[in-house]
């Protein structure tokens, strides 16, 4: 009997593992029995799986690649204070009767709650540098990483990237055992595979699966970032809340994948967890330790969706077919200069076949600006061909630098004179959203704010607001604005690198 099922992805760091269930995908569950044969009996046209392969020589062992994984693997521990305040530009109804805010009589505008989480992480080196989840540190005031002897380390943070949902962090030691990289395309539907980590608080924990599928897209990584990097590997490999960050090895005991997501109804194991390819790992890492940043490389074009319903097909004229359908070609991109146009279709990335959007963002994710890959597509039914120079978000092939003011997480704009003028002040910075992602999501300030000085110094461009910022020689800054409309002035001490790190 055919039953359906309600399955949500899920990140699974411990401290979020009930509260992040979203992106429903229903399926039809049944079950279908088979039943041994003598493989000598076997029909003609049956696949030719015995063919040429010594089948059932024996069961796997897997005490060397676990042996050679825990070590490597560490718990990551984090403390977090999230601060909730009632410390709103408002207009409170009493204010002009009493002359004052009943809220600052009650003192219940400003109280702070801690937090916690758990999660894994895997050394990469021996002086101490491990890669996780960005979702598992995310916002963390206090990282502690405690290796598999149960040696304990505060960890500064190196660097994070949220559209692969990774990050870089760092303990002060040395001789440490590591994990070597393997190679994600190499990765094989069917190929046994260990997941490691601390699940469920509880120690090292070591399981077995299966790869299931690759190139798997879930769409949870927009939760963190707008272009968001997602190729996931699917195992089934039992993985909990807490084995964020850890890592997923072939019977060699080689790196394949960071552990990311499940797909649960409840938050815990029900069958099906994905993991970030390493080759995506390695890339990220590297351009992290080396620029603060990652140096994510962009096609230009806008692409159908792998989900993408029959009617929006008709809608936007896609045709259904191996590869990636061009949507929209943007002018100035690396797609448009080497003559890609709407309606054509991505078969192939340096002669490998692409066969869905999720690979072939996967696959560019593993470049960085200015290298150089050569791109099939067919068009009217003939397949082309061409160099193309991968470029960056901004269209050029230069470094991106990490700049304090990506650690914000705010949309900033310089206070134009007209505006200056109407509220009265020289100049400022206008803060025109707050993501809930960044420093600034971590203090008390709302949309709408008007910087005027940091640390008493009056800042009149968002240039100018970063120079002072770069320059600041403390840990702490402090700003000062008002809230067009509303009495103020406002005061929000902000810690620079969101914390003792």
């Amino acid at each position: 009997m055919k039953a359906r099922q309600v399955f949500a992805i899920v990140l699974i760091s411990a401290s979020t593992a009930l509260a992040s269930m979203w992106g429903y995908n229903r399926f039809l569950a049944g079950r279908t029995y088979y039943y041994s044969q003598d493989s000598s009996k076997m029909p003609v046209n049956y696949a030719k799986f015995f063919d040429g392969q010594k089948y059932g020589n024996g069961p796997v062992d897997f005490v060397d690649a676990a042996s050679a994984a825990i070590p490597g693997t560490v718990h990551i521990k984090t403390k977090a204070t999230r601060t909730v305040s009632n410390n709103l530009p408002k207009n409170n109804p009493f204010s002009d009767l009493f002359g004052f805010d009943p809220d600052d009589f009650f003192g219940n505008r400003l109280h702070s709650i801690p937090e916690m989480a758990s999660g894994s992480g895997v050394i990469i080196s021996e002086d101490g540098y491990i890669v996780t989840n960005n979702h598992v540190i995310d916002g963390a005031d206090d990282i502690t990483v405690t290796l598999s002897n149960r040696k304990s380390f505060k960890a500064k943070l190196i660097g994070i990237d949220p559209s692969s949902d990774l990050a870089v962090i760092k303990i002060d030691a040395k001789g440490l055992p590591f994990l070597l990289y393997g190679n994600s395309d190499d990765v094989k539907i069917g190929q046994w595979v260990l997941a490691v980590g601390y699940p469920l608080t509880l120690e090292t924990t070591v399981t077995a699966g299966i790869v299931s599928a690759k190139g798997r897209t879930l769409d949870i990584n927009t939760r963190q970032s707008a272009t968001p990097i997602e190729s996931f590997i699917q195992t089934d490999a039992a993985v909990n809340p807490g084995n964020s960050g850890g890592p997923l090895i072939n019977t060699e005991g080689k790196l394949i994948g960071i552990n990311s997501a499940i797909a649960s109804p409840t938050g815990s194991y029900a069958g099906y967890s994905f993991t970030i390819p390493v080759n995506i790992v390695k890339k990220v890492v590297a351009d992290l330790m080396k620029y603060g940043t990652s140096q994510r490389a962009y096609l230009g074009i806008r692409y159908a969706p792998d989900n993408a319903t029959d009617e929006q097909k008709k809608d936007q004229g896609i045709k259904d077919g191996d590869g990636v359908y061009v949507l929209d070609v943007p002018i100035n991109g690396a797609a448009a200069e080497a003559g890609i146009q709407k309606g054509d279709v991505i078969t192939k990335i340096n002669g490998n076949t692409i066969n869905s959007a999720a690979e072939m963002v996967g696959t560019i994710a593993t470049y960085r600006p200015g290298d150089r890959i050569n791109l099939t597509y067919q068009r009217n039914g003939k397949e082309i061909t061409v160099p193309v120079t991968l470029r960056n978000n901004t269209g050029t092939t230069e470094i991106v630098k990490n700049s304090v003011l990506d650690k914000l997480g705010a949309d900033l704009e310089s206070l134009n004179k007209k505006d200056a003028a109407t509220l009265g002040v020289k100049g400022g910075i206008v803060v025109k959203s707050i993501s809930d992602k960044g420093l600034l999501s971590r203090s008390r300030m709302e949309d709408g704010f008007v910087i005027l000085k940091v640390n008493g110094k009056e800042v009149y461009s968002v240039d100018e607001f970063r120079k002072i910022l770069e320059n600041a020689t403390d840990n702490s800054v402090r700003l000062e604005g008002i809230y067009p409309g509303y009495d103020g002035p406002f005061t929000y001490p902000l810690k620079l690198n969101g914390g003792d790190q």
